[in-house]
This record gives C-alpha cells, sequence and structure tokens, in this order.
C-alpha cells in the first residue's frame, strides 16, 4: 500500500490532502459533466438515434467541457501549451471512451441490461481512471 501512495505522489499528510481535494473537485466536475453527458445521450436516444452513436456524440461535447474545469479548476494548469493538454485530454478519455464503448456493448447487448442505466454502470469504471490519467498524465 505504501509503494502505491508513493506512486501517487503521496509521501505526507499534506500530499494526501491535496490528492484528497483533487479527487473531490474532480468528482464535482464529473457530477457536472456526467449530467450533461447524461442529458445529451437521453435526448438522442429519446429522439431515435442509435445508443452508440448518442453515446458519442454525447462523449465528444463532454470531453470538451471536463477539459476547461479540469484545466481551470481542478489541476490548475492555465499555462503550458492548451492544445497538447486537449490532446492528451481526449487521448485519455479516448481511451475510457472505447473501454467505455465496449462495456456499454456487453452491458446492453450481452448481458440484457437497459440502455438507460447501462452509461451509469459505465461510470464506475471509467471514472477513477479517467481522474489518474488526467492527473498523471494529461495535466502532469
Amino acid at each position: 500500500m505504501k509503494t502505491l501512495l508513493l506512486k501517487l505522489g503521496i509521501n505526507d499528510i499534506a500530499s494526501a490532502r491535496v490528492f484528497i481535494w483533487q479527487f473531490v473537485k474532480f468528482g464535482i466536475v464529473g457530477l457536472s459533466n456526467t449530467i450533461l453527458s447524461l442529458a445529451i445521450y437521453y435526448v438522442l436516444v429519446f429522439s431515435q438515434v442509435h445508443y452508440l452513436i448518442a453515446h458519442t456524440i454525447a462523449f465528444m461535447v463532454s470531453v470538451l467541457n471536463a477539459y476547461y474545469w479540469n484545466r481551470k479548476y481542478v489541476f490548475k494548469q492555465m499555462d503550458g501549451n492548451k492544445y497538447k493538454q486537449l490532446a492528451k485530454v481526449y487521448a485519455a478519455y479516448g481511451f475510457t471512451f472505447f473501454l467505455g464503448m465496449g462495456l456499454m456493448f456487453i452491458i446492453v447487448d450481452v448481458i440484457g441490461i437497459s440502455n438507460l442505466v447501462a452509461p451509469i454502470i459505465n461510470l464506475c469504471v471509467t471514472v477513477p481512471l479517467n481522474f489518474i490519467l488526467n492527473k498523471y498524465w494529461s495535466f502532469r
């Protein structure tokens, strides 16, 4: 456990507080981003757009939203190359997007869970992974 904490940059109480506070802020941004993403997804699904296309469109919009707020509020990385950061954010979210697409397919088409519930289950995997990728790669 100690090795994992050290790899995450947590080596004392102060760094633990910073990490936890960033995760809380990431969660707040993520919650608002999730609401935006789900709103877009459900509007599209109820408009007869295929759930995977709806998921893709919701993803594209929500990543832009996540980039802005994570850059400004969570990781406070307003300096640096914003285009490089944006590319890394899209790459990080892109990785979890494809993971999420696979999960969506398995949840909906293989397991048979409703396409209205599937995105919520999907978030339980993708949110923690996105935090780690953004904190230690995109906004490093």
